[in-house]
């Protein structure tokens, strides 16, 4: 089985018009798929994300994922297992290289310059399904940061290596944290061709960012990271 865990502010029945609530529908031919969803929600995304990282699951894969994103691709449980052949942890678009003082995944330093030479994966932006492609760099790649819009793992290897979301994080900065956990602890991470768009572009600069932000670099600030 393969369990889909997001988080949504809608109600119920707004949340099965949101685009991940339409594009489920589409696919609901995949008996394969279990969703979990938190509606109106107002937990932070790891603690809604942990509560399926649990020896009762064990046996099964996850993606923690957005609920504004279009699943393009009706194959979308076969190309997540195909990618967890590979690698431990997957995602759309991630960095190659750490950059420990980087503010989001893609980019070198606080300018906000593009990392264009280390990024790889494609991810699609738009309001509709079928958006147009971002293309990041080549893929698939072991990487050491994934965006967060899309994570997946067998939850047996989260168990095991004891990897979590940090809790102290709501919705900014528990990627970066995250993708760092899963390699310390001698995961795999890397990005997979998976078909979606995106319809959101991110809070950078915010006042919950710059917050979060601040928690993430006071956390990370004497760990030194490596492959």
């Amino acid at each position: 089985m393969l369990i889909i865990v997001t988080a949504t502010r809608y109600s119920q029945s707004d949340f099965d018009q949101s685009p991940l609530g339409r594009s489920l529908q589409r696919i609901a031919f995949d008996k394969s798929l279990y969703l979990s969803v938190s509606a109106e929600n107002k937990l932070g995304l790891p603690v809604i994300y942990n509560k399926v990282i649990a020896e009762q699951y064990r046996e099964h894969e996850v993606v923690f994922m957005h609920d504004d994103i279009w699943l393009d691709d009706i194959f979308f449980a076969p190309r997540i297992q195909a990618g967890l052949n590979s690698f431990d942890v997957i995602g759309l678009a991630g960095n190659r290289i750490l950059r420990p003082d980087s503010p989001a995944w893609h980019v070198k330093d606080d300018t906000m310059r593009w990392d264009a030479e280390n990024l790889s994966g494609i991810v699609c932006h738009g309001d509709a399904p079928f958006g147009q492609p971002a293309v990041f760099g080549p893929f698939p790649a072991r990487v050491q940061l994934l965006d967060g819009a899309l994570i997946a793992a067998r939850i047996s290897s989260l168990l095991d290596s004891g990897v979590r979301f940090d809790e102290h994080f709501d919705f900014h900065f528990y990627d970066l944290d995250f993708s760092r956990q899963a390699n310390n602890a001698g995961l795999k991470v890397g990005t997979w061709p998976i078909s979606v768009t995106h319809v959101s572009g991110g809070a950078f600069g915010s006042d919950d960012w710059e917050r979060e932000r601040k928690i993430y670099q006071e956390k990370w600030q004497n760990t030194q990271d490596s492959l």
